[in-house]
């Protein structure tokens, strides 16, 4: 276990972007990463805020990679937030759904030999997904968020934050583009992850 210390921001700026003007926050945790928030408008003590929790994708969110749908899910909820005039973006250093970048590239590896995501994971010796929403359940409490609707696919992660005492009150879908690089891997999100998609409505890009 890491040693407890209280989740606070410590600093905050304007960042004006595509989708609109966020308030870029960066918190110290317990784990000694530089977790961030990315807001619009006011949310302490509202009820109903649109929040994504998002998992830090190097490639995807800033290569741009088609392997996945991290960098599409990462803008499209900027512009759901931005459209709706508040809410709050997570953004969580937790690269490869945890296993770190390094681990990632191995993996990738080893789907470009057949596996799917699961099985090279499991096959480096990782969980499926070996993510942690502790530190997006305090920064929300830090926040003040009475309650979310929650901008996601992933019914793990939903059942994770109401776990840790987060008011969940709706989910917010995000449909993907499907491409012939990241077709079997949102497959797999569906047949082995049991994320909440209906891949048959999406046409192939």
């Amino acid at each position: 276990m890491f040693n407890k210390k209280e989740t606070k921001r410590t600093v905050c700026a304007r960042i004006p972007t595509n989708a609109g003007e966020f308030q870029l926050c960066v918190y110290e945790t317990f784990d000694d990463k530089e977790h961030l928030s990315i807001s619009m408008g006011e949310v302490k003590g509202e009820e109903d805020v649109f929040v994504r929790v998002h998992s830090e994708c190097f490639t995807g969110d800033v290569l741009g990679s088609q392997r996945c749908d991290c960098g599409e899910q990462l803008q499209t909820a900027m512009e759901i937030i931005a459209g709706k005039g508040a809410g709050v973006l997570l953004y969580l250093r937790q690269e490869g759904r945890g296993i770190g970048l390094v681990e990632k590239m191995k993996a990738y590896n080893l789907q470009d030999e057949g596996y799917d995501t699961v099985e090279a994971n499991l096959m480096l010796g990782h969980q499926a997904d070996e993510r942690d929403y502790t530190v997006a359940a305090e920064m929300l409490q830090n926040l003040r968020v009475k309650s979310i609707r929650l901008i996601t696919n992933n019914p793990a992660k939903i059942n994770a934050l109401k776990e840790l005492g987060i008011n969940v009150s709706n989910r917010v879908a995000l449909e993907p583009t499907v491409n012939e690089e990241n077709e079997k891997y949102l497959h797999t999100k569906v047949q082995r992850m049991n994320h909440l998609l209906s891949l048959n409505a999406v046409s192939v890009g």
